[in-house]
């Protein structure tokens, strides 16, 4: 097996203490950063395309962080004062939390699940009068659909952000004997960007089975797996293939 001497992981540097830089250190390998995707707002046009008027919705569902900005960032280009009586229900504690970057979050009417989507079932049943708004990006998970839909309350998407490929124009591909990807989004990325690209030695590493999923449909081969029982963790992950091919 060749030596890995090289790795790009598809996501923004991390902060200076991170297990990437660990390794980077301890294998004596160069790791890059580079997200191959990032988010875009639409805006208020696009919004009333889609027939939302935000002062129509008693309740808003977040499911991250990224859709808690978009929704009040339009809110403010719509002119729409938020009312203090909204019901907001949050998929985790941690985006909750977030909240407070937008409202004074005391005295305000917030929930939160553990941390899947299907945890906020008994959310839905306790508060089943709201008419609920959730912002999400154009790719949105079929769990939240079939949750809402099992919930029996009355919802409705609206686009307010999208994922698109990151310009990696300036990247030479082959220079990496290791690619990391962590989203199906990231692996249309690297095929647009790089038309020609063939594996042939690459490693290719992918989190979660839908990013696998999508490698594998595109033709990839997956030589790197995580989250599994023995490596929870992309970078363990890694480290146990760079020490096993050693």
């Amino acid at each position: 097996m060749a030596k890995i001497k090289s790795i790009l992981v598809s996501q923004p540097s991390p902060a200076e203490s991170s297990p990437y830089l660990e390794i980077a250190k301890k294998e004596k390998i160069k790791i890059d950063f580079r997200p191959f995707i990032h988010v875009e707002g639409a805006d208020a046009k696009e919004l009333r395309t889609q027939k939302i008027d935000l002062s129509q919705y008693t309740g808003v569902v977040f499911t991250s962080k990224n859709a808690i900005d978009h929704y009040f960032r339009l809110a403010e280009e719509m002119r729409f004062a938020v009312p203090d009586a909204m019901r907001y229900i949050c998929q985790s504690e941690a985006i909750a939390n977030y909240l407070q970057k937008h409202i004074v979050y005391r005295k305000r009417k917030i929930s939160f699940g553990e941390k899947n989507f299907a945890d906020l079932l008994p959310l839905f049943k306790k508060y089943p009068n709201e008419k609920y708004l959730v912002p999400a990006s154009d790719i949105m998970n079929s769990d939240i659909a079939t949750v809402l839909d099992k919930a029996n309350v009355d919802w409705t998407k609206a686009v307010m952000y999208r994922t698109v490929c990151s310009d990696l124009s300036d990247i030479t591909i082959k220079d990496y004997d290791m690619l990391v990807f962590f989203s199906p989004q990231g692996i249309k990325s690297l095929h647009e960007n790089f038309k020609d690209f063939k594996q042939g030695d690459t490693k290719i590493a992918v989190f979660g089975t839908t990013t696998q999923n999508a490698a594998e449909q595109s033709g990839l081969r997956v030589d790197v797996m995580a989250p599994t029982k023995e490596t929870p963790s992309m970078t363990m992950a890694i480290e146990k293939f760079i020490r096993n091919g050693k």
